[in-house]
């Protein structure tokens, strides 16, 4: 899919007031999304992954991780931000206490600065990307003790 093709669909999703559209391609899928935090008109969220990474897990799949913690993940591909901007201090540190609403981070992706909320709540335990770095789809970015 090239970009004038995510372009005429970003555009429907504003005029038609779409929250979400999924195009599957072979291997490959194609997620735009408006976040609710975004103003109206603004355009959407686009995550390209391969299918297989959305593919549920069993239930009977053990925990993944250290018990006890959780992890906020990255909803989408681009650069991660620890801060609105390089002057200012991050969103979150270690030890700071965080709701669902709690923005914790923002993530960069075609040009569009997208804040990411927590969703959950709990003590922020660590930090696991470097500002400035490039983030996948699923990629955790910071560990929780939930509350």
């Amino acid at each position: 899919m090239d970009i004038k093709q995510i372009k005429t669909l970003t555009d429907l999703m504003v005029e038609h007031d779409l929250s979400e559209i999924m195009i599957r391609d072979g291997d490959n899928r194609i997620v735009l999304r408006r976040r609710g935090s975004q103003t109206a008109g603004a355009p959407p969220v686009v995550t390209m992954t391969p299918a297989a990474a959305h593919a549920p897990t069993p239930a009977s799949a053990p925990p993944v991780g250290e018990p006890g913690i959780d992890t906020i993940d990255s909803p989408m591909v681009g650069t991660f931000y620890t801060s609105p901007d390089p002057e200012s201090p991050p969103f979150v540190k270690p030890g700071d206490r965080i709701t669902p609403d709690t923005v914790v981070c923002i993530i960069e992706a075609m040009k569009v600065f997208n804040e990411i909320k927590a969703e959950k709540a709990g003590t922020v335990v660590s930090v696991e990307v470097a500002n400035a770095s490039p983030v996948e789809y699923g990629q955790p970015l910071i560990k929780i003790r939930p509350n």
